[in-house]
C-alpha cells in the first residue's frame, strides 16, 4: 500500500527556522550522465498543437525527455509542465521522470505523448515568465475546447475575447466574425458571437501578453480551472469525483464542488487496491470520520490518483524535492515512488536568483513577437507581468551554458529534435531576433546592462510610474529626465504585478544599482570629523533638508502643474485665480528662507572658518524667529489652501475634462503622491516648524544665547498652529476621502458632509468557499468590504456594506476554528472576518466598537448612502456562492472597469492589500508629523559597498533620489509590514549609525552620517512600521470627533 505522511522534524519542534528550499542542482554539480545506447523516437503533441518529434536514449529516465522539451522551448519554468501518455490499459497516466522511458512507453512510435500543464499555482503572477503564461493560456484555451473548463456563456465569450485579442490584436467586428468563424474556442460558440465581439471591443491597444495576463486572471477565477475530475464513489456508493488541487484534494458531485480537504488536515494519503484513504489530523469541529474512503474503478486508477496527490503535496508544499527513501534489505511494504523534481519554492527562487536574459518566443496566430528572459542576470520576480521585453535582445549559446531547468544536456551526447510539420516551425520555439527588429506595442526600452536588483513579493518598493510628457523644468537644477538626454544608466525600475503596462507596482524594491553614487566611506568618515557635534547642529540642517522637499513640493504645483494647466484650457480661471495666487508667494517665502539657513549652516560647518572663533554663528533660533514672524504675513494665503482644495474637487466632479486633467498630471513621474496632497503642504509645513522648534528648546538650557528666539518663535508658530489645526483636520479628512473615492468603484456619493475615515485593511472574509481576502474601509457610519478589479485600473469593487447603526461586535476564533476571527452582526446581515494576526484584530475591534459607539449617538445610518451600495444580505453558512462573484457580475464589472481610465496602482490601499495589513486615520496624521528628508548611505544585502542616495520619507514610504535637486524620484519603498532593526554582529556591518529594514527575505542597510539623523530616521521610520502609540491616538481623536 502506497502512502504519504506529513510529520514534523525535530528541528520544527524545537522552533527552529524552515528551510527556505535550495536548488535541485546545486552550484558546480553537474546533472547526472545520459544513459548511452540506441535512440529513440518520441512524439510530442505541443501546447499549440504541433508535434514534434525527440530522440533520447532507450534507457533514459523521462526526466531526460522532459528536459529535451523545455530546452527546446528554452523554457524556464519547465517544471509547471509534464508529458502524460495512454498506458497499456488506455488510462491517461503522467511520464514518472524517475523511471526509463521504455518500461512505461512499450510502443513508442505509436504512441503521441502530451506536453500540457500539470500543476496550476493558485496566482498567475507567480508565473514570472510571459512563455510560461502564454502556455498557461493555450491550457485554457484546449480545456474550453475540450469541455474540462466549464463556465457560464458570459464568462466563456470573455475567455474568448481575450483569446482572439491575443491571436488577431485589436477589434475589428468584420474580422473578428471571420475568425470567430474559421475558429471553434468552445462548443456552440455561435450563440455566443455577438457577446465575444462586444467584450473584444474593450480590449483595445492590449498586446498578446496582457490579453495572456488577464486570459488566465478571468480563468482563475473559475471552480473547475486546473481540474481533472477521476471518477469515484463514497461509502454510500454515490457516483462522485475526486480532484486534486494546490490547495488539496476536492470532491465534486458532477462539475459542483462539494467538499474540500486542504492540505493542512491531511495526515496521511494512502490507497489499498482499489480504495483511496483519506487520514485526516483529529479535529473537535469536524463531524467528519478520522478517515475516509473512496472506491475507484480499479487498483492503476486509485495508484495513478494517489501519485498525482503526492506530487501536486511536494511540489506546493514542500520547500525542496523529498529525498529517496532507503532501500529495503529484504522486502519492501508500500509504493517507493516519490516526486522528482523542483518544488515550487525552488522554481520561484531559481528564476529570481538565477536570472534570464531576453530572448523571442513565436506565438502561434500572432503577428506580435514576444520576448522573455533566459539568460544569467538578475532579475524581480514577477518582472514580466505582462510586460514585453526590449527589442535589442538576442541568445547567444556558450559552452557549458546551464540549461532553462538547470539540467543541460552533457557533453557528447546530443537530443535530437525534428519537426513533423514541414515549414516553418509553429510552436513556441526559440527565434534568434533579427538586428533592428522593431519593437511590439508594449515594449519598454532596453534595461542597462549593468544592474543589481532586490526582489519583492508582490510587491514592494514601487518604481515611480513612467514619466509623461513633462513641461519646462522650473529652474536650472540638475535633474535626471527620463524623456530626454542621456538616460539614467544607474537604476532599473522593475514593470507592475498589474496587467497594466504604464503603471507601477506597491511592492518593488528601490532597484538603484551600487554605482547610484559614489562609495564614500572614507569621504563621509572624512567630512564627519570636520563637521561639529553639537546636536542643535544636526536639529538645524534637518530643517535645511526639509526645507529642500517642502520646496520641491510647492514647486509641483507652481511650476509644473501652473505649467500644465496654462497649456490647456482645462481649468477654469477661477480656478487658477484660487490656486496659483496663493501658492507662489509662498514659494518666493521660502526660498529665501532656505537660502538664509544654507548659509547659516556654511557659517555653522566651519567654511568660513566662524565655528573655530565661536560668534553668533552656531544658532539658528534668530533666523527662524524671523521667517516665523514673515510668515504670519502669509496667513491670508494659508487660509486660502482649505478652499482651494474643497473648490479643485468640486470642479473636477463637476467637468470630466478636468478629472481626465488631473489624472494625467497625477502619471507624471513628479507627482509622486496624490496631487491633492501637495495642496495641504503648507499646513503640514508649520507642524514641522513646530516639532523642530520644540526639539531646539528642549535641548537648549535655559541660559543659552539661542534659547530666548527659539521659544519666542515656537509661540508664534504654535499660535498659527492653533488657529490653523480645525481646518487641517478637517481638510485631512476630505483629502482621504477624496483619495480613496479614487481607489473605489461602486459608490459614487463617498464624499458626504459628516462622513469622516477611520481605518483601512486587508481582512479574510469566510464565505462557503472559504477565506477570500477582501478590502474594508470603515467610516463613522458604515463598514464596506470590497475586492480588487480584474483590470489594469486595479480599483476595488464595492461587495457590501455593513451600517455600524446596531452592530455588534465580538471574538468568534472558538467558534468558527479560525485565528484571530470576529463576527459583525448588523441589522440586517452577519459577516465573519479574520485579520492576519492577533494585534490587527484588536485594531480592528478597537475602532470598530468606538465607531459603533459614536454611531449610536448620531441620528441612525445615512439613508442616501445605503441605497447607493449594491445589496447584500448573504450570511457565511448560506450557499457557497456567498460573497462570491458570480461569473456574470465578474464579467460585467470587468466591462465596467475597461471604460474606467488608467488609474495609479501604488496608493496606500495597495500597499495595505498586497502586505495584508491596515492603517488608521491616526496612523495617517502621525506619519503627516513624521516627514524627513536627508542623505543616507545605503546597502543591499548581498552587495559590497555603500551607495550615497537622497531619501525622503512621507506618506509610510522611502522615496530615493539620486540627488536633492532631481525633480522626482527614481524608486519608492513602502514600509507598511516591514521590521526595523539594529544590525547583529554576525551581519558583519562595522559601521556606526546603521539601521535595517527587512520584510521577509529582502533586507535593506542605512546609514546616517551623526548619532541625532539615526535617531531621527528611526524615529520616523518607526512610526510608518507601527500603528501609532494609544496616547498620541486619543491626541488625535479628542482633537477630531469621529
Amino acid at each position: 500500500m502506497g502512502e504519504i505522511e506529513q510529520k514534523p522534524t525535530p528541528g520544527s519542534r524545537l522552533g527552529a527556522p524552515e528551510n527556505s528550499g535550495i536548488s535541485t542542482l546545486e552550484r558546480g554539480q553537474k546533472p547526472p550522465p545520459t544513459p548511452s545506447g540506441k535512440l529513440m523516437s518520441i512524439k510530442i503533441q505541443m501546447l499549440d498543437d504541433t508535434q514534434e518529434a525527440f530522440e533520447v536514449p532507450q534507457r533514459a529516465p523521462g526526466k531526460v525527455l522532459l528536459d529535451a522539451v523545455c530546452n527546446h522551448l528554452n523554457l524556464v519554468e519547465g517544471d509547471y509542465f509534464g508529458l502524460e501518455f495512454p498506458d497499456h490499459k488506455k488510462i491517461t497516466v503522467w511520464l514518472d521522470l524517475l523511471k526509463p522511458i521504455v518500461k512505461q512507453i512499450r510502443r513508442p512510435k505509436h504512441v503521441v505523448v502530451k506536453f500540457v500543464v500539470k500543476f496550476f499555482p493558485p496566482d498567475h503572477t507567480q508565473l514570472q515568465e510571459e512563455l510560461t503564461r502564454y502556455l498557461f493560456a493555450l491550457q485554457v484555451k484546449q480545456d474550453l475546447a475540450q469541455g474540462r473548463l466549464t463556465c457560464n456563456s458570459t464568462s466563456a465569450a470573455l475567455l474568448i475575447s481575450h483569446i482572439v485579442q491575443s491571436e488577431i490584436g485589436d477589434f475589428d467586428e468584420a474580422l473578428d466574425r471571420e475568425h470567430l468563424a474559421k475558429n471553434k474556442y468552445i462548443p456552440q460558440q455561435d450563440a455566443l458571437e455577438d457577446k465575444i465581439v462586444e467584450f473584444h471591443h474593450n480590449h483595445m491597444g492590449q498586446t498578446p501578453a496582457e490579453s495572456d495576463f488577464q486570459l488566465l486572471e478571468v480563468a482563475r477565477r473559475l471552480e473547475m480551472y486546473g481540474i481533472r475530475l477521476h471518477p469515484a464513489k463514497d461509502r454510500e456508493g454515490t457516483k462522485i469525483n475526486l480532484a486534486v488541487a494546490n490547495t488539496g484534494i476536492l470532491v465534486f458531485q458532477g462539475f459542483t464542488k462539494i467538499n474540500a480537504f486542504n492540505w493542512a488536515k491531511v495526515r496521511k494519503l494512502s490507497f489499498k487496491r482499489k480504495r483511496f484513504l483519506i487520514k485526516l489530523r483529529p479535529d473537535a469541529n469536524s463531524s467528519y470520520q478520522d478517515t475516509l474512503e473512496f472506491l475507484m474503478a480499479s487498483r492503476d486508477f486509485c495508484k495513478s490518483f494517489w501519485k498525482i496527490c503526492v506530487e501536486h503535496h511536494a511540489f506546493f508544499r514542500l520547500f525542496e524535492e523529498p529525498k529517496p527513501k532507503p532501500k529495503p534489505v529484504l522486502f519492501s511494504r508500500g509504493s517507493s515512488f516519490r516526486f522528482s523534481g523542483r518544488t515550487q519554492k525552488q522554481v520561484l527562487d531559481y528564476v529570481k536568483e538565477g536570472g534570464h536574459k531576453k530572448v523571442q518566443f513565436e506565438r502561434k496566430h500572432s503577428k506580435i513577437h514576444s520576448i522573455r528572459s533566459l539568460g544569467p542576470q538578475p532579475t524581480e520576480p514577477n518582472s514580466e507581468v505582462p510586460k514585453q521585453s526590449p527589442k535589442n535582445s538576442s541568445l547567444i549559446f556558450r559552452e557549458g551554458t546551464e540549461s532553462p531547468r538547470g539540467q543541460g544536456c552533457p557533453p557528447g551526447k546530443e537530443l535530437k529534435v525534428s519537426t513533423e510539420e514541414p515549414g516553418p516551425r509553429r510552436s513556441p520555439a526559440l527565434n534568434e531576433s533579427p538586428p533592428g527588429i522593431k519593437p511590439a506595442d508594449g515594449d519598454i526600452p532596453p534595461p542597462p546592462e549593468e544592474q543589481e536588483e532586490e526582489e519583492e513579493d508582490p510587491g514592494i518598493g514601487d518604481p515611480v510610474p513612467p514619466s509623461r510628457p513633462q513641461p519646462p523644468q522650473p529652474s536650472t537644477e540638475l535633474s535626471i529626465n527620463s524623456q530626454g538626454g542621456a538616460a539614467p544608466t544607474n537604476v532599473t525600475l522593475s514593470p507592475n504585478l498589474s496587467p497594466d503596462t504604464k503603471q507601477a507596482s506597491p511592492l518593488i524594491s528601490p532597484l538603484l544599482n551600487d554605482q547610484a553614487g559614489p562609495r564614500t566611506d572614507d569621504e563621509e568618515e572624512g567630512r564627519r570629523k570636520r563637521f561639529p557635534t553639537d546636536k542643535a547642529y544636526f536639529i538645524a540642517k534637518e530643517v535645511s533638508t526639509t526645507e529642500r522637499t517642502y520646496l520641491k513640493d510647492l514647486e509641483v504645483i507652481t511650476s509644473w502643474f501652473h505649467s500644465t494647466a496654462s497649456k490647456e484650457d482645462s481649468m477654469p480661471e477661477t480656478l487658477k485665480s484660487l490656486i496659483f495666487p496663493n501658492f507662489e508667494p509662498l514659494h518666493k517665502f521660502h526660498t529665501n528662507f532656505l537660502k538664509e539657513i544654507e548659509q547659516r549652516l556654511a557659517l555653522w560647518e566651519g567654511r568660513s572658518n566662524a565655528h573655530l572663533r565661536g560668534g553668533d554663528y552656531q544658532r539658528i533660533g534668530d533666523v527662524m524667529l524671523k521667517n516665523v514672524q514673515g510668515m504670519k504675513h502669509l496667513a491670508a494665503h494659508l487660509w486660502k489652501h482649505s478652499e482651494a482644495l474643497e473648490a479643485l474637487e468640486t470642479a473636477i466632479r463637476g467637468s470630466r475634462r478636468l478629472e481626465h486633467f488631473c489624472r494625467d498630471f497625477e502619471l507624471q513621474k513628479v507627482c509622486y503622491l496624490p496631487l491633492n496632497t501637495f495642496l495641504l503642504r503648507p499646513l503640514h509645513r508649520l507642524m514641522h516648524y513646530k516639532q523642530v522648534l520644540e526639539r531646539l528648546c528642549k535641548h537648549h538650557p535655559p541660559n543659552h544665547a539661542d534659547f530666548r528666539d527659539c521659544r519666542a518663535a515656537l509661540a508664534e508658530v504654535t499660535e498659527m498652529v492653533a488657529q490653523l489645526h480645525e481646518t487641517m483636520i478637517k481638510m485631512e479628512n476630505f483629502q482621504k476621502l477624496h483619495e480613496l473615492k479614487k481607489d473605489l468603484i461602486g459608490m459614487d456619493n463617498l464624499v458626504t458632509p459628516g462622513r469622516e475615515f477611520i481605518r483601512l485593511g486587508s481582512l479574510s472574509k469566510l464565505s462557503g468557499k472559504g477565506l477570500q481576502q477582501r478590502m474594508f474601509f470603515l467610516f463613522n457610519d458604515v463598514l464596506l468590504y470590497t475586492s480588487r478589479g480584474l483590470t489594469a485600473s486595479n480599483q476595488f469593487k464595492v461587495h457590501g456594506q455593513l451600517p455600524l447603526y446596531g452592530m455588534t461586535i465580538e471574538e468568534s476564533e472558538e467558534e468558527w476554528g479560525v485565528p484571530h476571527c470576529l463576527t459583525l452582526r448588523g441589522q440586517r446581515q452577519c459577516i465573519i472576518v479574520a485579520a492576519s494576526s492577533r494585534s490587527e484584530m484588536e485594531k480592528w475591534m478597537e475602532d470598530i466598537q468606538m465607531a459603533i459607539d459614536l454611531a449610536e449617538k448620531s441620528s441612525g445610518p445615512t439613508p442616501d448612502f445605503l441605497a447607493s451600495s449594491p445589496p447584500d444580505n448573504k450570511s457565511p453558512d448560506e450557499a457557497p456562492a456567498a460573497d462570491q462573484e458570480s461569473e456574470d457580475d465578474l464579467s460585467a464589472s470587468r466591462t465596467s472597469l475597461e471604460r474606467q481610465a488608467p488609474h495609479r496602482g501604488n496608493t496606500m490601499v495597495h500597499v495595505c492589500w498586497h502586505r495584508n495589513t491596515s492603517v488608521s486615520m491616526v496612523d495617517f496624521s502621525v506619519a503627516v508629523e513624521n516627514q524627513l528628508s536627508g542623505n543616507l548611505l545605503r546597502k543591499f544585502k548581498n552587495s559590497n559597498g555603500w551607495q550615497k542616495l537622497w531619501v525622503v520619507f512621507t506618506n509610510f514610504c522611502l522615496f530615493f533620489y539620486k540627488s536633492h535637486q532631481d525633480n522626482h524620484p527614481l524608486a519608492s519603498l513602502p514600509l507598511l509590514g516591514y521590521s526595523l532593526t539594529i544590525p547583529s554582529e554576525s551581519e558583519n556591518i562595522h559601521k556606526d549609525y546603521v539601521f535595517k529594514l527587512h520584510f521577509k527575505s529582502h533586507v535593506y542597510y542605512f546609514r546616517a552620517e551623526s548619532e541625532y539623523t539615526f535617531e531621527r530616521w528611526m524615529e520616523v521610520i518607526r512610526s510608518a512600521t507601527s500603528s501609532a502609540p494609544r496616547a498620541h491616538s486619543l491626541s488625535h481623536k479628542d482633537a477630531h470627533v469621529y
